[in-house]
């Protein structure tokens, strides 16, 4: 996947199970807490690509987040401290091969970033 790409949305949730019965019904979305993730249930839209996941609502995750992929998240929060923004979550381990972090933009809307050899969707 080219970077820059949006790569995955988590969806905010007070209830997950209840999400995951109105996704599922909706979208026709399979939602399935991966391994290792079982508070985390992931969904794959029907054309393959697009993904995401349903992240229990808190302080950090209030509305939908949608995640890009690049090259390198140090670099790319530098650059956002260097353009006026915030980082919201510094680079933050998924797995040994891929990372995450937030930023917040200069209208104060949460992105997330994601660097690695996984799927992030």
């Amino acid at each position: 996947m080219p970077h820059g790409d949006i790569t995955h949305i988590d969806i905010p949730a007070d209830d997950l199970d209840r999400a995951k019965s109105f996704y599922s019904a909706l979208f026709g979305w399979q939602i399935q807490a991966p391994p290792g993730f079982e508070t985390y249930p992931m969904w794959r839209a029907p054309n393959g690509i697009s993904g995401g996941g349903l992240a229990q609502r808190d302080e950090t995750l209030r509305t939908p987040r949608s995640y890009v992929e690049v090259d390198s998240i140090d670099e790319s929060l530098a650059k956002v401290v260097e353009l006026g923004g915030k980082v919201v979550l510094p680079k933050t381990e998924i797995d040994p091969t891929s990372w995450w972090a937030v930023l917040e933009d200069l209208e104060g809307n949460q992105i997330g970033l994601y660097e690695g050899t996984t799927s992030a969707g």
